[in-house]
């Protein structure tokens, strides 16, 4: 790519990336773009009224009141000012004819929650919601989760902590059905009903509670993507180095469709890590270093005091193996398809987690049998390539 400023030059001249979005992957942009050198105009346009923030603490510490809206801000002012960064907030784009003339675009509008047709339900992904759930957990007695996903076993597990009856009604036949196999939604429905949450399961019923929340799924932000003409698929269509139709307009996070070397096939992503990695990988391209997106997938949830930890993309598999006991509350589950390792999820395993990172990025011939015996050396099949 050509035409981009980055090491130490005179900003006359010097070219400008606007981002829309004030997430985790528009800060990282921003930030990525000054580690990489760049020395251009660099402008993040974000829908709240609040500097960028991470999102993973909303459904955690600050529904448990163990941390602030400070704890979630990414950087504070100054860092902004300092790395010469302009943060315009509370403004929504409606149309991309609405920015100012640029040489780059970088959309990281992310996704927005899956509504249900009633009222009376809320839903949490901004400091916004948060805050409201927070509040009216305070009087709540009674407590609907609608959703057996990550972000509602989540708040299931904060309300329980909080002293309220919780109980999950979830569509399908187990917990996180879309992401684990069944071994790991047992394992977590044993052990939110062990502290007192009711888990419905097959379950299409409009619940009355005190406090209702639905977390059903998000919805990628797609609509300037396609009122720009630009191709769109489960997401913004984007090519291997995240570029979409028009070459000067990159896509990431949570609203990006991909092609994912671990999935073989395009996937849309909903994760802190996918955002952050495309964020630098986007900034690399456009000081003229461009390189396929192909960083290792992972996620985690914590519900109570379990850690999950998740790598690779487990779609698609026919079978799992697992290591160590279920009942000891540390263990892991090792995914397969057709042989070949696919994903693992770790919980309360945080060693054994980076392992597995390391071993789908090197793809690693680790039979089943070798994934369940733990006297097998993980690292020695990193090693062994």
């Amino acid at each position: 790519m050509t035409g981009a400023r980055c090491g130490r030059r005179s900003l006359s001249n010097a070219v400008s990336v606007v981002i829309v979005g004030g997430g985790h992957g528009g800060f990282q942009a921003a930030a990525s773009l000054r580690a990489e050198g760049y020395d251009g105009s660099i402008t993040i346009y974000g829908e709240e009224p609040h500097l960028p923030y991470q999102r993973p603490p909303l459904s955690k510490g600050m529904l448990l009141g163990k941390q602030e809206e400070r704890h979630a801000i990414l950087r504070p002012a100054e860092f902004y000012a300092t790395q010469r960064i302009e943060v315009v907030r509370g403004r929504r784009i409606a149309s991309l004819a609405e920015l100012p003339p640029s040489d780059w675009v970088i959309l990281a509008t992310g996704a927005r929650n899956r509504a249900l047709p009633r009222d009376g339900v809320f839903y949490l992904r901004t400091l916004g919601e948060t805050a409201e759930i927070k509040q009216r957990l305070a009087d709540a007695r009674d407590v609907a989760i609608i959703g057996g996903g990550f972000i509602g076993l989540e708040v299931a597990a904060a309300a329980r902590a909080l002293g309220k009856d919780v109980t999950v009604y979830e569509a399908g036949p187990r917990l996180m059905g879309r992401v684990v196999a069944p071994v790991v939604s047992d394992y977590f429905l044993a052990q939110h009903e062990a502290r007192g949450v009711r888990v419905v399961l097959n379950s299409t019923a409009a619940p009355e509670a005190d406090l209702i929340v639905a977390g059903i799924g998000v919805v990628p932000n797609d609509e300037l993507a396609r009122e720009a003409g630009l191709a769109v698929g489960n997401g913004i269509a984007v090519d291997e180095f995240l570029r979409t139709s028009d070459p000067r307009i990159f896509a990431i996070g949570d609203c990006a469709e991909y092609p994912n070397p671990y999935a073989g096939a395009r996937v849309r992503l909903e994760s802190v890590q996918n955002a952050v990695d495309q964020a630098a990988c986007v900034a690399r391209a456009i000081c003229g270093r461009p390189a396929a997106y192909d960083a290792v997938p992972w996620f985690w949830s914590d519900q109570f005091d379990i850690h999950l930890q998740m790598t690779g993309i487990a779609t698609g598999f026919d079978r799992t193996v697992t290591r160590g006991d279920v009942a000891s509350n540390k263990f892991s589950v090792f995914y397969y398809r057709g042989g070949e390792l696919r994903a693992v999820d770790s919980i309360n395993r945080a060693a054994e987690h980076m392992t597995a990172r390391k071993l789908i990025a090197a793809r690693a011939r680790v039979t089943p049998e070798q994934a369940a015996d733990e006297s097998f050396d993980l690292k020695s099949a990193i090693l062994a390539g």
